[in-house]
């Protein structure tokens, strides 16, 4: 069985790509399940799949996150990574079904859970809303705030990889460098500039649409807004991207993994030099092959 791959809300869980893509499992809220519950499904996560690979946005609930690291804590488990991922939620669930697509390589679950940190790189992540005057999650300066007054005002954010916001029709937003597909959730907001400006602005090689997630309003402070992410849609390439990182094992709890940072454990890399690399291979727009 590939390694499980399970997130907190079944909106972050994209139409697989083919039919080999797995679905993800759920960590439910507090909430909506009794600890004790949420404790067994986890046990039998781990023993039909052997290793849990639990995905979460940052800006999920405090209570729902102190449940995640409770079952784990709990079921006193080296085989479960929690990993928190600071992009917004269409975000989330595009690196989500990427990791669901490694799952089923020939790669480890340590090589799968620190892909996370690597893939995250390679989305770009944004919306065109009516207002920044409740967007919190990203920079705006005070005039970016004095025109979302101005009736009519859109604007275009970027938040991954680097924080990007101009006013739609003045200036336009960096986007990626190599090949990718748009996935577009669309908000109470009526506008067609991300599918015909952006899009080809990116030059896109498809667009996908998707429900918009139920965090997204929250998120990005207003419901009227459209979400978009650009990905590497290609498995091939994700597995080049991945395959291409040197491989080292943790110090601390002997997981294979790439990057300067264990998914499993959180320990860092050491010597001091992989780490340096690691970063090399993450500020990049292409892949970057490394060596063995």
């Amino acid at each position: 069985m590939p390694t499980a791959i399970a997130v907190t809300s079944p909106d972050l869980v994209l139409p697989p790509t083919d039919h080999q893509t797995p679905t993800a499992a759920l960590l439910q809220s507090p909430d909506a399940q009794p600890l004790d519950a949420a404790l067994a499904d986890m046990q039998v996560l781990v023993e039909q799949h052997g290793y849990v690979i639990g995905l979460y946005p940052a800006s999920i609930p405090a209570a729902h996150e102190r449940r995640l690291h409770t079952v784990r804590s709990m079921l006193e488990s080296d085989r479960i990574a929690l990993l928190k991922l600071d992009l917004p939620p269409l975000g989330v669930a595009v690196l989500v079904r990427q990791l669901r697509q490694l799952s089923i390589c020939d790669f480890s679950a340590g090589i799968v859970a620190s892909a996370a940190r690597l893939l995250s790189h390679y989305i770009y992540s944004g919306a065109l809303l009516n207002s920044v005057t409740k967007l919190d999650r990203v920079p705006v300066s005070l005039k970016s705030h004095a025109k979302s007054w101005v009736p009519g005002s859109q604007f275009g954010v970027l938040a991954n990889p680097e924080p990007q916001l101009i006013k739609i029709g003045n200036g336009e937003l960096t986007g990626p460098d190599f090949g990718t597909q748009l996935m577009v959730g669309k908000g109470q907001l009526q506008s067609d500039w991300v599918t015909s400006t952006l899009a080809p602005a990116w030059r896109v090689q498809g667009i996908q649409e998707s429900a918009l997630p139920s965090d997204s309003p929250r998120w990005w402070g207003t419901s009227k807004m459209i979400e978009f992410a650009a990905f590497l849609p290609d498995i091939s390439v994700l597995y080049q991207l991945v395959s291409s990182v040197r491989r080292e094992v943790c110090s601390w709890c002997g997981i294979e993994l790439i990057g300067d940072r264990c998914g499993f454990c959180s320990a860092p890399v050491n010597p001091p030099e992989n780490q340096g690399r690691a970063a090399g291979v993450q500020n990049q727009g292409a892949p970057i092959r490394h060596g063995s």
